[in-house]
């Protein structure tokens, strides 16, 4: 592989950004994104709006608010498959996420075909 783990860790945060801009309307405070193994994490933080989090307050609040995030980042699954990819070079075979009301995180797990680490030892 010609580029470093680094550098293509940083051209996935910069591209979940850009996707998130794009398709969502609005981006996160921050990116962090880290491969290891046959998985890329990516931990995207400060996505909850000041309303978000006061319509956490309550349980049905909040299992609608998850319901909804979830809903829109599933319906750009496709996308996102096709940015880790073009980046990677590997094909996404699952993906997983989850939001937390609690600190406005979003974790994003892309299980890869192959592992992916092991090509930049």
């Amino acid at each position: 592989m010609d580029k470093s783990k680094g550098t293509i860790e940083a051209e996935i945060s910069k591209a979940l950004t850009h996707w998130e801009k794009n398709y969502l309307g609005r981006g996160s405070v921050s990116v962090k994104s880290d491969i290891i193994r046959d998985m890329v994490i990516v931990i995207l933080s400060g996505i909850l709006t000041p309303a978000e989090y006061t319509l956490c307050l309550d349980k049905e609040g909040l299992l609608s608010l998850k319901e909804h995030r979830n809903s829109l980042v599933e319906s750009g699954l496709e996308d996102l498959k096709e940015i880790i990819l073009t980046i990677t070079g590997e094909k996404v075979v699952s993906f997983h996420t989850d939001i937390s009301t609690q600190t406005g995180e979003r974790v994003m797990v892309f299980k890869l075909s192959s592992d992916l680490q092991s090509k930049f030892c």
